[in-house]
């Protein structure tokens, strides 16, 4: 009798305990989401204070006022730059930087970042010092000014000996006529000669300005977080009346203050311009499982989207998909090559260089290629796979149209390559908080994918304009309840562990699919009834599991978990803290499925290089680079510059100089007007606007579709 008594308690106990295992596992899945709208909500503050301190600053002083340097630094613009009007906050942030203030730029790519550290350079005696990481990007900026006649050099680990020497020289002599002199944050932190010459520069007078690029890298909550960009506060302690400005496209107000306090630049006058780019066209696609094929949809992209050889790039997950990429790519007659750190720095450069000049179309790159690019005619960027996050995301595809002229974001993605990058970052902060935002984007059937970049940078959402593939068609989207299957391979994930074993997301693949086929072939138990009542099939599909799998991850029902071995970090599925909830009913999957779908045509209409005149002119500005020491064809003709010949014609040198600045008047107006008169001489009807509109790309489609959808995506 007494131990039925004890046998009734113990059950009595038993079930107490699984309800409050039950209540536990709540509690840890509403922990989990609070943690998550906490993060969010925090961002939101960041950006609001960010946002307000700006607002204080602008009514404290108007830097869009009459200044003493407003006509010199006009004729600098024009006649140096070749550009006629300032964009957005650049006049501000030049006449702020020439008060002597420190300024923080927070400019979306193609903004014009560098425009606005470069005038002050040419405005202010002395010598500019810029810091930027990246070898590439240094050796375009450099080229690029060369080409606008302004004297300017770089410290690398390329630099010659005998360059090395004069540029000590010139900074402890002060001979010579150098205006900017780009160095990476290395030196800094790694050469005292350097600095010591740097010392005696600024002890004359001749140190103008102090610019630092990307400088999110300073900041361990940013993208690209650099160590040694934390040594670059030592600039503003050793040169303290020497005018700072820090420059990057994107930085949550937590990276904007934390950068300011490691540049010691607080206080400091801070332009913040909008993350939107509405020239690009952002668009997510199914990546297939075979690698073959899925260069194969690349591929067919490229040559009929852009056949006319338009630039662009491919970004891959690692060095050796790289090369196996181009290789795939060149073998389907596209023109491309590999770029990696891997790669002999000479070869790298050659490269580089062939790509930035039109003679490859396509260069295959890692994440380090893209932030160093400088080409403004990037015609479309795509990603082999997912980026880590949502704002490393906005970064590499922002390379695209710099220009201002419209160009396509393509994103492949799987499932799959989800645990390829959560090994790389579950170890950084909020790491994987990140990806799975980014994983979101990419599940996302509906959601325009321009309103995730305004809530992740905590921005009033815009107007897409059809400018996504979620806007510019209306999709027959259906929301799939697939809960029964999500509640089996939860299961099937317990059961894994009792057994003491370990599954990755693609051996639990499939281990349950194996599980469905044994089930459907009985038609009996818990996977029989899930065939019967969510399917008429009896098979499920990989890219289907995938789906299914991603999304009990994101929801928090499994979870990864890493594990080191002696050669990489592996991640396993295991389950996760609402993994109960699904079992006990409390809890419903739900996947975005998109059930029709026609083919994305978006207008890329006003393409430059779409009329004679234009074509003309591209195929003139690449002769000319060429015989001037093979600087890029845009260094002698931009893009904008390209259109702007096309649609008004100039007739004089003098009008040509109103369009193209003097300085490239000079070298290149004979050559330019004659190629403009032999091409009006040939095509009697006047202007090329009549071709250049019959040659425009088709437009995003009606407007009727992008308008039912505005309510839905606000």
């Amino acid at each position: 009798m007494a131990e039925e008594e004890v046998a009734l308690r113990l059950e009595a106990v038993d079930a107490e305990l699984q309800e409050v295992q039950a209540q536990i596992a709540v509690l840890c899945d509403r922990q989990a989401r609070l943690l998550e709208e906490q993060a969010e909500l925090r961002q939101l503050i960041d950006c609001c204070r960010a946002s307000e301190e700006d607002d204080i600053q602008i009514i404290e002083q108007d830097w869009s006022g009459n200044f003493e340097w407003d006509n010199e630094a006009s004729n600098l613009l024009l006649n140096v730059f070749g550009i006629s009007t300032y964009r957005r906050n650049q006049r501000e942030i030049v006449n702020a930087l020439m008060s002597n203030k420190n300024v923080v730029v927070v400019m979306a790519a193609g903004g014009g970042k560098s425009l606005c550290y470069q005038l002050p350079a040419l405005l202010r005696p002395g010598i500019a010092l810029v810091v930027s990481p990246l070898l590439s990007l240094i050796q375009d900026q450099v080229m690029g000014l060369a080409a606008l006649g302004v004297s300017a050099a770089m410290l690398t680990s390329t630099t010659s000996k005998e360059e090395e020497k004069e540029i000590y020289r010139v900074l402890e002599k002060g001979d010579g006529n150098l205006r900017i002199l780009y160095v990476t944050p290395e030196k800094i932190a790694k050469s005292k000669r350097f600095m010591s010459k740097l010392e005696k520069c600024n002890r004359a007078g001749r140190l103008s300005l102090v610019a630092i690029d990307e400088a999110h890298c300073c900041s361990q909550w940013g993208h690209d977080f650099r160590p040694d960009y934390k040594n670059l506060g030592i600039l503003k302690k050793q040169f303290p009346k020497v005018p700072m400005i820090a420059l990057t496209a994107t930085a949550t107000g937590r990276v904007q203050r934390d950068l300011q306090e490691m540049l010691q630049i607080l206080p400091c006058e801070r332009f913040t311009s909008s993350v939107n780019r509405p020239n690009l066209f952002y668009e997510v696609r199914d990546k297939k499982q075979v690698a073959a094929d899925v260069i194969e949809d690349i591929a067919l992209f490229i040559k009929e989207t852009y056949p006319s050889n338009e630039s662009g790039i491919v970004y891959c997950f690692s060095r050796k998909e790289c090369e196996q990429v181009a290789d795939a790519l060149r073998k389907r007659q596209i023109s491309a090559a590999h770029y990696h750190a891997d790669m002999d720095s000479g070869l790298r450069t050659n490269v580089h260089r062939r790509w930035s000049s039109n003679q490859l179309q396509v260069i295959v790159g890692t994440v380090a290629f893209g932030m160093g690019i400088n080409k403004p005619d990037v015609r479309f960027v795509i990603h082999h796979t997912l980026s880590k996050s949502l704002e490393t995301y906005y970064q590499e595809s922002g390379r695209a149209g710099r220009d201002g002229l419209p160009s396509r974001c393509v994103l492949f993605f799987r499932p799959a390559d989800v645990p390829r990058q959560s090994c790389m970052v579950f170890s950084e902060n909020t790491g994987l908080q990140n990806l799975y935002a980014m994983a979101r984007y990419c599940q996302s059937k509906q959601r325009c994918r321009r309103a995730a970049f305004f809530q992740y940078f905590a921005e009033q959402v815009q107007e897409c304009n059809g400018m996504c593939d979620t806007c510019a068609f209306e999709n027959d989207v259906v929301e799939k309840d697939v809960t029964e299957y999500g509640k089996s391979l939860v299961q099937s994930v317990m059961d894994v562990a009792e057994s003491d074993k370990k599954t990755t997301l693609l051996q639990l693949v499939d281990l349950w699919r194996s599980q469905l086929r044994q089930a459907g072939n009985h038609i009996s138990g818990v996977y029989g009834h899930i065939l019967q009542s969510q399917t008429g099939d009896k098979e499920m599909s990989k890219d289907d599991a995938e789906q299914i799998i991603l999304q009990l991850i994101l929801d928090g029902t499994l979870r990864e978990d890493f594990q080191h071995t002696a050669y990489a970090t592996n991640a396993y599925v295991k389950a996760g803290s609402a993994a109960r909830l699904i079992l006990q009913g409390k809890r419903k999957v739900i996947l975005e499925q998109c059930e029709k779908r026609g083919p994305v045509k978006t207008t890329l209409d006003d393409c430059a290089m779409q009329s004679g005149m234009a074509r003309m002119l591209d195929t003139l500005r690449q002769t000319l680079a060429a015989a001037d020491g093979g600087i890029f064809p845009y260094a002698v003709l931009s893009s904008q510059h390209i259109k702007r010949l096309s649609s008004h014609v100039p007739t004089s040198i003098t009008e040509l100089d109103e369009i193209i600045g003097k300085t490239k008047s000079s070298k290149y107006g004979e050559q330019i007007m004659t190629t403009l008169n032999e091409y009006t001489t040939k095509n009697t009807d006047g202007p090329d606007t009549k071709e250049a509109s019959s040659s425009k790309r088709v437009a995003t489609t009606g407007g009727q579709a992008r308008q039912t959808k505005r309510s839905r995506n606000a």
